[in-house]
């Protein structure tokens, strides 16, 4: 049970039943957002306890048809054959480059192998090996008409019957791709385990002589290509090598090539040139030397010229009039300059002096005369190059068609190589029968089927049965519009539960219940009071009114209970039998109806004569009176708040039995009279819609729900029925201390 310990009643606005008139528990609305957000597993097993049954059948239907379908099946065989896909293999290679398959990735070739496997072509290439148009043994298998009829030989039928087989091969065929590896399973089934193994390898087999044929005619086809073009480039070569022959003689061009070199010759005119010039270069280069040797020479004393300095016989005579003149030097310390002996050595020494200037006067001499020939030699070729200048010029104006025509025959003769090089190549790889596609492993016949499986099939078959078991229980739960547990109140309505009274067996009395205060019934009523008493700060509210949406729910049993629980506490109480229209809690409590209500709102002053004492200490009762014509407007008038305002200055507590809510305006003018009110509700017998509208009408008035109380609750049906696990057993103590008349009196459990 749900009650409010920190606030006082329950918004019905907050709920979408109309305006907001008080703040209703913070608890309690938290405790509704979670059952109604959360996702709650135990909420869902008892929804599946709940329809177990339906579970049930449907599942066992579901299962019953997949072991139907199962054993109707024939059985299929599948056999498998594994084959290796490799990348293509380059077989040429030109200047160390493979010049094979380069391009695309290795997932975009596999996806193309996998294509071509499921290809039209490869299953009619199969079909024509083994025949299979003309086979009535291969569509017998296959669950086909026969091949052939009687004058059906024509090619359209023909076409028709190929047509046919290709369509079953196609349809039966599977291949898939072994991860990551560049293995692929090739696979075939049909009714008949050798007819699939025969498939399976006749497939990869074609799929690998066909990969060959197109090999091969891709090659056939380029080598005619290639012949074509080497014709056409062979004959153009002739062609330009003629017309280059003929135009360099008539124009008298002679080009020199050295022995083993691909360069294009030169003209002997331009040979010619080019050695002239070079030494023409030589010769200037050694007129400068010359140049600039004379011209130190005249500007320099003969004895500082590097050549005069450098020569040997000038060195030789440097170092005699050394000796001499160191020889004369020491004998003049003896002798006189005059004296025959030093004047032999002085004449020695001019001698030598003479020598060494004459000899330095030649040197010079000749450093003049390498200028002078370097000059001339200098001059001569320059008038020879000049001179050629103009033929080379004159030859090369008169070469250019014969470069134009040069370089036309060398254009055509690499084209025309480059043509033999590739044809020789598609010829070496035309020849080659290597594939890159090649068998693992071979099929072989299964031994048993692939399918139908009937573990697969039962486990599909459960799972469709649980699962339609689940989605109709979810429909059926939505459309379920009763009310049978707390959490249907909570859940489906979105309002607290403060009470669940547990139902009674036939034949006992509520009352008599009631008296026993250790009966289930008295316990329920007892826990009620205790919510009620929590459910505001003050504790019980002073006035109270007990509904429900329609007849028959308890609400008179209740407004007594209540009344009687919270006398039994010695709070004064006053029970009045609101429903103006169909009184009957005067039979309930034992009292009359000729004065009551009625005569208070009609006019009538004071209570004290309308009060009627009960057999319950504190308990007192107001009964209807006689019943007016105009119910409604009774209570709506200003005599309905005076009575309750008048009432509570005598008790503590008002406990008013109205009237249903539906059909009828008095319980929702006299809600707003109350602090507070009860709705009753019965177990089964409620629905969503007619609580829901009740509670909606009541809202209209301003009124505070203080709870739900749920009555005739049957709480081991509810059990079993919804996978709950209630503990609603008040009376666990009556076993052992029952009183031999209490017997069947004891609401069951």
């Amino acid at each position: 049970m749900k009650n409010n310990a920190s606030s006082f009643g329950w918004s019905l606005s907050d709920r979408g039943f109309g305006p907001v008139s008080e703040p209703h528990s913070a608890a309690g609305s938290a405790e509704t957002d979670s059952l109604a957000s959360g996702f709650d597993l135990a909420t869902y097993w008892r929804l599946a306890v709940k329809w177990r049954l339906l579970i049930l059948i449907l599942t066992a239907a579901c299962l019953a048809i997949g072991l139907a379908v199962t054993m109707l099946t024939p059985p299929i065989y599948r056999a498998s054959s594994v084959i290796q896909i490799d990348r293509e293999t380059p077989q040429v290679f030109r200047d160390g480059v493979p010049t094979g398959d380069r391009g695309g990735s290795s997932l975009e070739f596999l996806s193309t192998q996998y294509g071509l496997l499921h290809s039209r072509s490869l299953a009619e290439r199969v079909v024509n090996s083994l025949d299979l148009a003309n086979s009535d043994t291969f569509l017998e298998q296959m669950g086909q008409p026969a091949a052939k009829s009687a004058g059906a030989d024509t090619p359209d039928a023909v076409n028709r019957r190929r047509d046919r087989a290709t369509r079953i091969v196609m349809a039966n065929l599977d291949v898939a791709p072994v991860s990551n590896s560049r293995l692929v399973r090739v696979s075939f089934k049909s009714p008949s385990p050798q007819l699939s193994a025969q498939l399976a390898n006749a497939i990869s087999e074609n799929f690998i002589q066909a990969n060959l044929d197109h090999k091969f005619e891709s090659s056939a086809y380029v080598r005619e290509f290639l012949e074509k073009q080497i014709e056409e480039t062979k004959q153009k070569l002739e062609d330009t090598e003629r017309e280059l022959v003929a135009y360099a003689s008539g124009q008298q061009i002679i080009n020199i090539t050295e022995p083993n070199s691909d360069t294009q010759g030169q003209s002997l005119t331009t040979t010619n040139l080019i050695a002239l010039n070079n030494s023409l270069v030589e010769a200037r280069s050694r007129r400068v030397s010359a140049e600039e040797k004379w011209r130190q020479a005249q500007s320099a004393a003969v004895m500082s010229i590097p050549e005069v300095v450098d020569s040997a016989p000038i060195q030789t005579m440097i170092a005699e009039r050394a000796r001499l003149d160191g020889q004369y030097r020491e004998q003049l310390e003896i002798y006189k300059p005059d004296y025959p002996a030093m004047q032999q050595l002085r004449a020695q020494i001019d001698g030598i002096d003479r020598q060494i200037a004459s000899l330095g006067s030649n040197i010079k001499q000749s450093i003049r005369n390498q200028f002078v020939i370097a000059a001339n030699e200098e001059r001569s070729l320059q008038a020879q190059v000049d001179g050629l200048t103009g033929n080379v010029l004159d030859l090369r104006q008169r070469s250019i068609q014969y470069n134009i025509l040069q370089r036309e025959l060398d254009t055509s003769r690499e084209l025309y190589d480059g043509l033999l090089q590739r044809y020789k190549e598609v010829g070496v790889t035309g020849g080659v029968t290597t594939n890159n596609i090649a068998i693992i492993d071979r099929a072989q016949a299964p031994g048993r089927p692939s399918s139908p499986n009937l573990l697969i099939n039962l486990a599909i078959a459960l799972f469709v049965g649980l699962g339609l078991g689940a989605l109709s229980a979810f429909i059926l739960e939505a459309l379920d519009e009763s009310l049978a547990t707390p959490e249907d109140v909570e859940t489906k309505v979105g309002v607290p539960v403060l009470g669940v009274i547990p139902k009674l067996g036939d034949g006992i009395n509520p009352i008599v219940a009631l008296d026993d205060i250790r009966s289930g019934f008295s316990e329920a009523y007892y826990a009620l009071r205790t919510a009620l008493q929590f459910s505001t700060p003050q504790g019980a509210p002073a006035s109270i009114l007990i509904t429900s949406s329609r007849p028959g729910e308890g609400k008179s049993t209740t407004a007594f209970a209540v009344a009687h629980n919270l006398a039994r506490v010695g709070r004064r109480v006053l029970l009045v039998d609101g429903d103006l229209r169909r009184p009957s809690l005067h039979r309930v409590v034992g009292g009359t109806n000729n004065v009551g209500v009625s005569n208070f709102l009609s006019g009538s002053d004071g209570l004290a004569d309308k009060v009627q004492p009960t057999s319950h200490p504190n308990l007192a009762f107001i009964a209807c009176g006689p019943i007016p014509p105009n119910p409604a407007e009774l209570w709506g008038g200003d005599r309905a708040t005076a009575f309750v305002q008048e009432a509570l200055t005598q008790f503590d507590h008002v406990i008013i039995d109205g009237p249903p809510v539906l059909g009828f305006a008095d319980a929702p003018i006299l809600a707003a009279q109350v602090t507070g009110f009860l709705f009753v509700a019965e177990s089964r017998g409620a629905r969503r819609s007619q609580v829901r509208g009740a509670l909606r009408r009541l809202a209209s008035g301003h009124a505070r729900l203080l709870g739900v109380v749920l009555t005739k609750f049957n709480a081991r049906a509810a059990t079993s029925y919804g996978g709950y696990d209630y503990a609603y057993d008040y009376d666990y103590a009556a076993d052992s201390t029952a009183r031999p008349g209490d017997k069947g009196r004891r609401a069951p459990r």
